[in-house]
């Protein structure tokens, strides 16, 4: 009986002490709890100021990255249209060929001067010859430009999709913390 008399004497004193001491741990609370508010409302705004200034960044980069592939584009476009004159260069060339081939054979009426138009056709279609393989070496160099600018403009592709893909992420990071 003894101990549960000073149990229940036990209880009462911290029951008083509790009571006691209640109006200071509410404004206590009230004060930690207007702090961590204060703090909360302060990170929230630091992170919006912070995923407003990436998406800016990053709408920045595509926008700056979708004015090189613009340009990338115009660049094929121009190469395209750089390959294809030395090939109207070489049809008019040929042309021109088979035009003086058909004049010396019509307006030649001996042996001598066929031999001299030989001569000269020859010499001519040498040159053409080696306009020609000029000509291919200009193609085959523009290829391999066209090819270097289409590998450029797959990288700046690449970029493109990777920074949809990290804006994606950023706008369903944001709308998870909003609701």
């Amino acid at each position: 009986e003894i101990r549960e008399l000073q149990a229940q004497m036990q209880e009462t004193q911290v029951q008083i002490q509790m009571d006691m001491s209640k109006p200071d741990l509410t404004a206590a609370l009230r004060d930690i709890r207007a702090q961590y508010e204060g703090i909360a409302a302060k990170n929230i705004a630091e992170a919006e100021d912070w995923y407003k200034s990436k998406v800016s960044d990053l709408n920045q980069a595509v926008s700056k990255n979708n004015e090189a592939l613009k340009q990338a584009k115009l660049e094929t476009m121009e190469f395209r249209h750089q390959i294809q004159a030395p090939y109207v260069y070489l049809f008019y060339l040929m042309w021109i060929c088979v035009f003086f081939v058909y004049v010396a054979f019509i307006s030649l009426s001996n042996t001598r001067q066929m031999r001299d138009m030989e001569d000269r056709h020859g010499r001519e279609a040498g040159a053409f010859q080696d306009t020609i393989a000029r000509l291919e070496a200009e193609i085959a160099n523009m290829k391999d430009e066209m090819a270097r600018h289409l590998r450029e403009y797959q990288d700046l592709l690449n970029v493109k999709m990777a920074l949809d893909v990290e804006i994606a992420t950023y706008r369903k990071l944001l709308e998870g913390e909003e609701s």
